[in-house]
């Protein structure tokens, strides 16, 4: 039995000095050490030796489990030194090259004016109102005084969802719901998204932004629109700017108008950008129709009220200078790096 141990021992021994990884270590373990190990079926034969042999052949074999335990622990130790050493190789880290420059978002060009757009008119004591973008056939023509069959729908190129349905072709249902809910006084812009049928070119869009208007009170003039309109312009492209007023018609708004300002190109003397007329459109706007306060549960006959339409885009394109509508929508960062 005492050759037996030895020869394990060797044979131990060179298995692990073979051994390159800790499952190699594990197998050796298990296969000289463990439960069905060869050193423990060498112990279960120990019955059959006489007394004298038997505690010099547990001392050996404790010796050698000592042995092969020991030789074990430092092979783990040198692989895992090994492993390691490559490790920290292979992540190495030259803290002297230069870092990867990284692209901080900026807001949209469109996300910009908006935001100018509403700070003006909160600093005029307006509040910012919402409502939502797939509409009631009655928000967005009925209670506007367009009933079924005006002229006035066969304009808007209307996405219809269903017979009672639509995306909304304005943000005016919004003035129409808080009307609805509130009563004078009331002084709120409503921006947001709306859709219309157009084909895309440079100066149309399937869907676009505006932002408009309504105050209502008692005593409210044209002259209040004018003055609010004025104060907005001048905020927006400088105090120089020429405003001018032509009438026009809108079914909710009596009397109406379409509000110019002298072209930001060439200060009203006649480009190709204002085709050569000096001055450029910007909005439209009027008094509240009589009908539309009534169809709101606004007594037309104490309360006055005005309201006005503004195209985002086409306040955007005027102030940077932008030909063509489709950048704004085409996530281009040649485009986009530019603001």
């Amino acid at each position: 039995m005492r050759e037996k141990l030895e020869e394990i021992k060797k044979n131990a021994l060179d298995v692990l000095q073979k051994a390159t990884d800790i499952d190699a270590l594990e197998e050796a373990r298990i296969k000289f050490l463990g439960k069905k190990g060869e050193l423990t079926a060498v112990l279960k034969g120990m019955g059959q030796l006489s007394k004298e042999e038997r505690p010099q052949i547990g001392a050996l074999a404790n010796e050698i489990r000592g042995v092969i335990e020991n030789h074990i622990d430092t092979k783990k130790a040198e692989i895992s030194e090994k492993l390691e050493e490559i490790k920290l190789k292979s992540e190495v880290i030259d803290v002297t090259m230069p870092g990867k420059a990284q692209k901080t978002g900026k807001l949209h060009p469109l996300t910009k004016v908006m935001n100018n757009i509403k700070d003006t008119f909160i600093g005029m004591g307006f509040e910012i109102a919402e409502g939502p973008e797939v509409e009631l056939d009655y928000y967005n023509f009925e209670a506007l005084n367009i009933p079924p069959n005006h002229p006035a729908r066969d304009t808007q190129d209307t996405f219809y969802i269903n017979e009672n349905t639509v995306l909304r072709t304005q943000t005016s249902p919004i003035q129409v719901r808080v009307m609805e809910k509130k009563k004078p006084p009331i002084r709120i812009i409503a921006p947001g998204r709306v859709y219309r049928s157009d084909a895309v070119d440079a100066t149309h869009s399937p869907v676009f932004h505006q932002i408009e208007g309504l105050v209502v009170d008692k005593g409210v003039t044209m002259a209040d629109l004018k003055g609010t309109l004025e104060m907005f312009i001048h905020r927006l492209y400088g105090e120089n700017t020429k405003v001018r007023f032509r009438p026009h018609h809108f079914p909710f708004t009596e009397p109406s108008a379409e509000v110019d300002v002298s072209c930001f190109a060439c200060g009203g003397k006649g480009c190709s950008v204002c085709k050569g007329e000096g001055w450029i459109e910007v909005l439209g706007c009027g008094m509240v129709h009589p009908k539309v306060l009534a169809n709101c549960g606004i007594d037309p006959e104490v309360y006055s009220g005005f309201a006005f339409g503004i195209g985002l885009e086409r306040i955007a394109m005027g102030k940077y200078d932008i030909n063509d509508l489709r950048l704004f929508f085409e996530n281009d960062l040649r485009f986009l790096d530019q603001f």
